[in-house]
């Protein structure tokens, strides 16, 4: 009984102080959420804003052993106040520890990135300088 309730403790501190638990070894699925940024993973996409841009993958996106990932997708940087519906070719490179992820948007037609900005795996994204991403 003493173990059990040990264990109860130490996941209600982990979980008041952030250190709750990331997504599945190699998987990053889920809403990764941080300020004016967030990013949406799902098995077989993701969509990310960064302040008033925003942009799509349109693969499964994998870390690798140290939780690394870096894939291509396209990202559109005139999104507000009128969409001029230019898309880039981007890579979305990032690096996952835990519940933490460090993600940089990287357009390869220009010399534009966005980034890095920091995400929690689980919390919502706070998009509070732009309209479009609520």
């Amino acid at each position: 009984m003493r173990s059990v309730l040990s264990l109860l403790l130490a996941v209600s501190v982990a979980a008041c102080f952030g250190g709750g638990l990331g997504p599945p070894q190699g998987s990053l699925v889920g809403t990764w959420g941080g300020d004016d940024a967030g990013f949406i993973v799902t098995d077989t996409s993701a969509h990310a804003h960064v302040g008033c841009t925003k942009g799509d993958v349109h693969a499964r996106i994998l870390t690798d052993e140290f939780g690394r990932f870096d894939v291509l997708g396209e990202y559109n940087v005139n999104a507000y106040p009128v969409d001029l519906g230019i898309l880039h070719p981007a890579r979305f490179i990032g690096q996952v520890t835990g519940a933490q992820m460090t993600l940089t948007i990287v357009l390869t037609d220009t010399t534009l990135s966005f980034g890095p900005v920091s995400l929690r795996y689980g919390r919502a994204p706070e998009m509070a300088m732009c309209p479009i991403c609520r």
